[in-house]
């Protein structure tokens, strides 16, 4: 069982060492904003033809923004604007122009594709730089990168920000895990980046090799790519004894970088403003939010070349909230659920994080779990699947079983199954974590 103890707060950067952007008051980032938002639009509807076509159906022109508030009467894009335009329709500029192209893994559809100028990929490494160092990372350290390369994001936009920064990146990419334990041990980085759900694997195989976790070199874990809860947090800063601290981004916005959490404050990510616009949106109405409000979460680029993005929908739920740490940037909640992650279980709403809070608050459970939905007659059923921790007692299985139960009634309001299984009998994640099975209508 892990204890819970203070939250442990990292040292502020010295204010020299910032950005200009991050020292900028709110009227002058606004100003910026205004003058680059103007740009983005005349860029997308003058070179996307979806774009064209969407702002004609719209009744709306890029002169019409006079102002950060008429933004709201552009039309919003899905993710489906980008996969009915694959593999190059969104994009603004010729491709010889285009350096590098990521893509999705499509695994429910065509990929989405994105597309990176010589100055975007300049920006995404200025932005990426900006939040290892908001984070607490430093020139100098380095800085151990499991995720992963390729056609995702997230290692070469780390690796590029990390090298921006003045880090020494030691590029392993994710899977291989005892061999990132002995990289671990062996070349001491301070900073690691990886998923949550794959950094609890690594600290794992610490433990199954014998080693204490918290003895190793790291002090600062920047996780991201995937939802995880202020109880995950806890979790790897008392099993590492690190300072965890989030990433935010997307593919289709720019990839990782596009919002991060600082570590001094812990308090929520800062979105660098100066290249991405935040909105929050009602989901089923679309219609803006005030700030404070919960809905999903909107971007528009305000600096991409190649690609630009009018309010696209990252399906990500979150509120807005005043810059603290950077006080002209604004902030995102902790993002602990998607509207695409979502289940309806019997007419209830309810998120995998939801389970996960009530799981890493039981005694003797760990925080590898595994959910399936099935259906039984008419009816949908989710089962869930916990690991014991190696030290949990057998009779302590079934109590624990039933505490989540109780927990998952009593806050959710939904009935689930619940099973406690052997420990390291659960699948394992290398990358983005998948916990939800849909085996229903199955059988």
């Amino acid at each position: 069982m892990t204890t819970t103890r203070p939250r442990r707060l990292g040292h502020a950067p010295e204010p020299a060492s910032l950005d200009p952007a991050e020292r900028m008051g709110r009227d002058e980032l606004r100003a910026l904003q205004l003058e680059r938002l103007r740009w983005t639009l005349r860029h997308a509807y003058d070179n996307v033809p979806h774009y064209r076509r969407a702002f004609d159906d719209a009744g709306v022109h890029p002169d019409d923004c006079r102002d950060l508030a008429d933004l709201a009467r552009f039309p919003t894009t899905s993710k489906a604007d980008l996969r009915d335009n694959y593999p190059f329709g969104m994009f603004a500029v010729p491709q010889d122009r285009v350096r590098r192209v990521h893509a999705s893994s499509g695994t429910t559809g065509r990929p989405t594709v994105v597309g990176y100028t010589e100055r975007d990929l300049d920006t995404w490494a200025t932005v990426m730089a900006r939040s290892i160092r908001a984070a607490g990372g430093r020139p100098g350290d380095k800085l151990h990168n499991a995720y992963g390369y390729g056609l995702f994001t997230g290692g070469l936009g780390a690796h590029d920000g990390a090298e921006r920064l003045g880090c020494t990146v030691i590029p392993v990419s994710g899977g291989m895990t005892p061999r990132q334990v002995q990289l671990i041990q062996d070349f001491e980085p301070r900073v690691i980046m990886v998923t949550p759900s794959y950094m609890l694997t690594v600290i794992d195989e610490f433990e199954q090799q014998g080693l204490d976790p918290r003895s190793s070199s790291l002090e600062i874990g920047i996780f991201g790519a995937e939802p995880w809860t202020e109880q995950m947090r806890r979790e790897m800063e008392e099993r590492l004894d690190i300072d965890a601290v989030d990433i935010y981004g997307l593919s289709e916005v720019m990839g990782p970088g596009v919002a991060q959490e600082c570590g001094e404050t812990k308090d929520g990510l800062h979105v660098w403003e100066d290249h991405f616009y935040p909105e929050v949106i009602d989901p089923s109405t679309e219609e803006v939010l005030p700030e404070g409000e919960q809905g999903e979460l909107v971007f528009t680029s305000l600096t991409k070349e190649a690609m630009p993005v009018v309010r696209y929908r990252t399906r990500d739920l979150t509120r807005l909230l005043p810059g603290t740490s950077r006080p002209g940037m604004r902030r995102i909640e902790k993002i602990t659920g998607r509207t695409d992650d979502m289940i309806i279980l019997r007419g209830v709403n309810l998120f995998p994080t939801q389970i996960e809070e009530i799981v890493l608050r039981t005694p003797g459970l760990s925080p590898h779990f595994a959910l399936e939905l099935t259906t039984r007659g008419r009816l949908d059923h989710l089962t869930v699947r916990i690991e014991a921790r190696p030290d949990c007692p057998a009779e302590r299985r079934d109590p624990a079983a039933a505490e989540v139960a109780r927990g998952v009634k009593d806050t959710v309001g939904t009935t689930v199954d619940v099973l406690v299984v052997d420990p390291d009998t659960l699948p394992r994640s290398v990358g983005k974590l998948q916990r939800l099975t849909d085996n229903r209508g199955r059988g």
